[in-house]
């Protein structure tokens, strides 16, 4: 589902345009560095080429290998391909959030990002104070007629990560932990028990979880998003229990995990927000068994492209499995892992997802 495609905004729209002297300066460099770019998107009659946005980090800074990193690409991308001048302000703890969001409101530009549930109160603070201006907030959902969320149903691709885990187990005990208990990351680790209890049902086994108690909502948690040390020390913890597959829903705390997985040469690793494969340094390559990719990178351009061309709307964006939003990545070196009747079965299991044969409950759903 495109974001372009929600309902058109009641409200008044108002072109927000750089001055002439920066509009010579863009064109010059353009000319200068970028000759060889795709044409823009964004129809040159509707939104003026100076149309820019600005992005504010969490306090997990950009290269997080999480949603930060993910966002920022998606506006680099619009940026690149449809000619919206971007930035980004880092946030390096919380301190900086609400400046930081004053700052992006005042250097003029017409599309606010801001990411996590760390920045909602400044965003609907600036949101109200600045009806002329489109924000869009990253995993949080904030209330306000120029506020668009952008939200993903990570729990029906973690249902079948929970089953790829659940298949793939020599040990029969896999595991998840998180960063902190929040919706955005409970979610996941939802998705990750239904996933291995549904499994278990289908094949009359009795995989565990550890980390995670779905009922009581509570589980393991390294209280932060940052420390690597914290993610080692917890993964390890669940290694020593018997897990030889393990979600991380902590940012870049879940480097750690892979860590300790790579140190313990026989555990896989399931990451999550982007392809891990990708992101992380190539050493955990190995031990990646897939990731839980929330497309976070094409719904942030195309929110960006909305608010250029004046089809900003504030209905939530929400990523599913029917629209590609949320998705597991592939196997990569662990393709052989996975038996060919397993990789099936997921297979049909997506199907009946997007169908509605097969629900995936969670009270932190979108």
């Amino acid at each position: 589902m495109s974001a372009r495609t929600n309902r058109p905004s009641s409200r008044l729209r108002h072109p927000r345009l750089l001055g002439s002297a920066a509009l010579s300066a863009v064109a010059l460099l353009a000319l200068a560095a970028c000759a060889s770019a795709p044409e823009p998107s964004v129809d040159p009659a509707s939104t003026d080429s100076t149309h820019c946005s600005r992005m504010v980090t969490n306090s997990g800074g950009l290269d997080d290998r999480s949603f930060n990193q993910s966002s920022w690409a998606g506006l680099q991308k619009a940026e690149k391909e449809d000619g919206i001048a971007a930035e980004v302000l880092v946030s390096t703890n919380e301190t900086d959030l609400a400046p930081n969001v004053a700052q992006a409101v005042a250097s003029g530009c017409g599309f606010v990002l801001t990411v996590g549930y760390e920045l909602a109160p400044a965003t609907e603070e600036q949101a109200a104070a600045n009806p002329d201006i489109d924000f869009a907030i990253v995993d949080e959902t904030v209330e306000g007629e120029n506020v668009k969320p952008i939200v993903f149903d990570t729990a029906q691709a973690s249902y079948l990560a929970g089953y790829l885990a659940a298949g793939v187990s020599k040990t029969g005990t896999v595991a998840t932990f998180g960063g902190g208990n929040q919706p955005p990351v409970t979610l996941f680790m939802d998705g990750f028990s239904d996933g291995v209890d549904a499994y278990n049902e289908a094949h009359g086994t009795t995989v565990k979880l550890l980390g995670w108690d779905k009922a009581a909502q509570d589980g393991s948690f390294t209280g932060d998003f940052e420390d690597v040390n914290k993610g080692k020390q917890l993964a390890q913890a669940l290694i020593d229990q018997g897990a030889d597959v393990i979600m991380p829903v902590a940012g870049q705390v879940g480097e750690g995990a892979a860590s300790a997985a790579l140190d313990a040469g026989d555990v896989s690793v399931v990451w999550v927000d982007n392809d891990g494969y990708d992101t992380l340094p190539a050493e955990y390559r190995p031990i990646l068994l897939t990731s839980v990719i929330k497309d976070t990178e094409q719904a942030v351009q195309d929110i960006a492209i909305s608010s250029a061309d004046g089809s900003f709307t504030n209905e939530p964006y929400i990523g599913t499995l029917d629209n590609d939003g949320v998705g597991l990545a592939s196997f990569h070196d662990l393709e052989s892992s996975v038996p060919a009747e397993l990789n099936g079965e997921l297979d049909a299991l997506r199907a009946d997802i997007v169908s509605g044969a097969v629900t995936v409950e969670s009270p932190s759903a979108p």
